[in-house]
């Protein structure tokens, strides 16, 4: 048994040992430069005021005209070229212009330029030198999943000072993501290195996520393999636990006993976060949960008149499903926003968020087993947040199951049963190390990540020295 265990750990940890490395020095960098996205904060500066004059359909007309399935939102939204109506529902999203509802996908290099020059300019960006860069499905920093709904996509370089780039939605037309010369370069020595992320690889989910998971999981086995050996390895002298190695192996043995724990727990946490439903849910809802939750929401009643009382400075207005009533959202800022039951006969007053009455209700009706709906504190030890500064984010607690809705847009943000709340501890905790202790220190947070991987960084240079020389050896 032992020589099997010393056989695997010795020819896997010979690829494995970079492996290693490069994920503990590039853990480094994501820390302090995590992967590109554009924030709401972003989105809603770059969103102009709604010209009402431009409008000449209502929302109800508009989810007509989308032709789409299982409508869950639309929203109204201010173009460099009008103003346009975003249908998304089950079956896909439609853009739709509010002057005559035809569609508003962007099929021309020019109008996606002027759209990302106009987002550009609301967020105070200098423009002067910019230009088209490609219109493509995949780069390197669009490969993820959630921009699947707006490929292809235009690339938008502004060659500015920061070396920006916009990508416009060929679908909807809205700037999806925003990156910078900084960025793009450390995650090329980051994230792009951690995830195994070239576009090559990566534009193919399946072949992805099949080939991270297997290389996971060896990973796993020359680490649990060394982890099960190194102490047997020791012996002791004169009262002194010495190893059985010297020089490179001698290190190599002794970092190894020191940060064993560590070791193990991040590399299978790591191979966790490619488990995509194998062991653990998702966390997403199901279509029969969605609807019963959504209702069903009478979306004819939204006609034009839902717009007559906007304020001149109105970004953008959302209607969405929530309990069979439709809420508009009229948002003025990214945390400025007034909330109302829209086509009401009740007289419902508006208020900024949904409140907990609202929302327990809504579940108790369409999910069995409700007792309660309460604010997620931030210091919650399953955390989740708004995109708004001061949203609620609401817990409903239905049997073993938590719910999570966010309280300014009305979104389902997850679905916590007991396998997911392991998963939670599992994964996020262990590899990321948020255990709310340390996220309340943050200064301590990043001390201790950044030690804990260099210890992880010298630990696998010593494997690296060890493996050249064995393969040294062997082909001599």
């Amino acid at each position: 048994m032992m020589r099997t265990l010393i056989f695997v750990h010795r020819w896997l940890g010979i690829p494995f040992c970079l492996f290693f490395a490069l994920w503990f020095a590039t853990g480094i960098v994501m820390h302090f430069v995590p992967f590109p996205e554009r924030s709401e904060a972003e989105r809603m500066a770059g969103l102009a005021a709604i010209d009402l004059s431009g409008v000449a359909h209502g929302p109800a007309e508009a989810i007509l005209a989308g032709k789409l399935d299982g409508v869950r939102r639309v929203r109204l939204q201010q173009r460099s070229d009008g103003p346009v109506y975003l249908v998304s529902a089950v079956s896909g999203t439609a853009a739709l212009r509010a002057a005559d509802l035809s569609s508003a996908e962007v099929k021309t290099e020019p109008l996606s330029f002027k759209l990302a020059i106009n987002h550009a300019r609301l967020r105070g960006l200098d423009t002067e030198n910019a230009a088209v860069g490609e219109l493509a499905d995949y780069d390197q920093w669009t490969v993820p999943n959630g921009f699947d709904r707006h490929r292809p996509l235009y690339r938008i370089a502004l060659n500015d000072k920061a070396g920006t780039e916009l990508y416009v939605s060929s679908k909807t037309g809205e700037v999806v993501l925003d990156t910078t010369r900084n960025e793009r370069a450390w995650n090329y020595v980051g994230s792009v290195v951690h995830w195994i992320y070239p576009t090559i690889l990566r534009q193919n989910w399946m072949a992805w996520n099949v080939t991270v998971w297997w290389i996971s999981l060896l990973a796993i086995l020359a680490a649990l393999s060394g982890a099960i050996v190194g102490p047997l390895r020791f012996k002791i002298v004169r009262n002194r636990l010495v190893s059985r190695y010297r020089r490179w192996h001698a290190w190599h043995h002794w970092i190894g006993l020191i940060c064993a724990i560590f070791v193990m727990t991040w590399i299978v946490s790591g191979w966790l976060s490619m488990d995509h439903g194998r062991l653990f849910p998702e966390g997403g809802l199901g279509e029969s949960e969605a609807d019963r939750i959504a209702g069903e929401p009478a979306w004819n009643e939204l006609t034009s008149t839902v717009l007559a009382s906007l304020p001149p400075v109105t970004r953008e207005v959302e209607w969405f499903a929530f309990g069979g009533r439709i809420y508009q959202r009229e948002r003025t800022g990214i945390n400025a926003q007034k909330l109302s039951v829209a086509a009401s006969a009740n007289n419902v007053p508006p208020h900024a968020f949904l409140e907990a009455g609202e929302v327990n209700a809504v579940f108790s009706r369409a999910v069995e087993g409700c007792t309660h709906t309460t604010i997620v504190k931030p210091d919650d030890d399953y955390p989740v947040a708004s995109d708004v500064t001061d949203a609620p984010v609401y817990r409903s607690i239905c049997g073993d199951v938590w719910y999570h809705l966010d309280g300014a847009s009305g979104a389902n943000l997850e679905k916590l049963d007991a396998r997911r709340r392991t998963y939670r501890w599992l994964y996020r905790a262990l590899h990321t190390l948020d255990f709310p202790v340390l996220v309340a220190r943050p200064g301590l947070r990043t001390v201790v990540i950044v030690g804990l991987c260099a210890f992880g960084v010298a630990f696998s240079i010593t494997g690296i020295v060890i493996g050249w020389r064995r393969l040294r050896i062997q082909f001599r």
